[in-house]
C-alpha cells in the first residue's frame, strides 16, 4: 500500500460555484427548521439567490438562519453538470431543460462523492479493482442527461461501499473496534477506544472528542455535526469529506487530512 497526494486528483470534485447555475439553491426543496430558515419547494429558487447565481448571504448563512447551507457540498456535480452535461446552457435561459437538470442533480452529486472516496482508496489500495471501479464511476458521471436519469445509482453504491469496505479493514487491520452505525449522541468519547476503529455512519452529533487521537478510523458517513473535535487528531482518518468537517466544532489545533480545510470560524476557537 502507498500514499498518493489527493489534492489535484479529486480537484474536478470540489465545488465550483462560478461554473454552475444555483442548481444546489433551486433544485432541492427544504423546509424551515434549525437549519434552514425558510420553507422552499423544490424546483423553486432560493430567494437569495441572485441573477449571477450566487448566494446574496452568503457571508452570513449561519447569522440568517441557514446553517444547513454551509455544510452541503456537491462534490463538484454542479459544475459538471451545467457545463459538461448540459453544455453550459441553464434553467434559467432554457426553462425547458430545468427539470432535466434538477433529476441528474443528486445522480451526480452520489457519483461524485464516490469518486471522492475511490480516489482516495486507490491511493491506499493499488489494485486492479478499485482502479477499475473509480474509473467505470468516472465515466458513468459523464453520461447523457437520460443515461443519468436511467441510471441505479443506488446499486453503484452498494458497489462502492462493498468494496471501500474491504479497503477501510485492509488499512485498519484485524480486531479494531467496530462501532458503525453507532449512536454516540452527546457522548464523552475521549476515554472510549475509537482509535483505528470503524465509525462507519456512526451518530456523533454534539459527541465531546477533544484531544482524542482516531488514528486511521473509518468516518465514512459518520454524522459530525456539533462534534467537539477541538486539539483531535483527525490527520489519518479514512473517508473524510469536507461536509463532516464544516458541520464539526473544531480549533486551530485540529489536525485533518490534506484533502480538506479547517473552516475559517475555527480559527476563532
Amino acid at each position: 500500500m502507498t500514499g498518493l497526494p489527493l489534492i489535484d486528483e479529486r480537484a474536478h470534485l470540489r465545488a465550483d460555484c462560478s461554473r454552475c447555475a444555483g442548481l444546489c439553491c433551486v433544485a432541492p426543496g427544504f423546509v424551515a427548521s434549525a437549519d434552514f430558515a425558510i420553507d422552499k419547494p423544490a424546483g423553486v429558487a432560493c430567494p437569495n439567490l441572485g441573477e449571477d447565481f450566487r448566494c446574496g448571504i452568503h457571508a452570513e448563512l449561519r447569522q440568517r438562519g441557514f446553517p444547513g447551507c454551509t455544510v452541503f457540498d456537491c462534490f463538484g456535480a454542479g459544475q459538471r453538470i451545467t457545463q459538461d452535461t448540459f453544455g453550459g446552457r441553464s434553467w434559467r435561459e432554457a426553462p425547458e431543460l430545468a427539470a432535466a437538470q434538477f433529476a441528474v442533480l443528486p445522480v451526480v452529486r452520489q457519483l461524485h462523492e464516490a469518486l471522492w472516496y475511490l480516489t482516495e482508496a486507490e491511493s491506499l489500495d493499488r489494485s486492479p479493482a478499485v482502479r477499475e471501479l473509480r474509473e467505470q464511476t468516472e465515466r458513468l458521471a459523464g453520461g447523457t442527461a437520460d443515461e443519468l436519469a436511467a441510471l441505479d445509482v443506488g446499486a453503484h453504491r452498494t458497489r462502492v461501499g462493498e468494496l471501500l469496505s474491504r479497503v477501510s479493514e485492509a488499512v485498519r487491520g484485524p480486531g479494531r473496534p467496530e462501532r458503525r452505525g453507532a449512536d454516540l449522541m452527546g457522548r464523552d468519547l475521549r476515554r472510549m477506544t475509537l482509535c483505528d476503529g470503524s465509525l462507519r455512519g456512526a451518530y456523533l452529533i454534539g459527541a465531546d472528542l477533544r484531544g482524542v487521537d482516531l488514528g486511521t478510523a473509518d468516518l465514512l458517513g459518520a454524522d459530525l455535526r456539533a462534534a467537539d473535535v477541538r486539539g483531535a487528531d483527525l490527520s489519518r482518518v479514512l473517508f473524510l469529506t469536507q461536509p463532516q468537517v464544516d458541520a464539526a466544532r473544531g480549533d486551530a489545533a485540529t489536525r485533518l487530512p490534506s484533502a480538506v480545510a479547517a473552516p475559517p470560524r475555527w480559527a476563532a476557537r
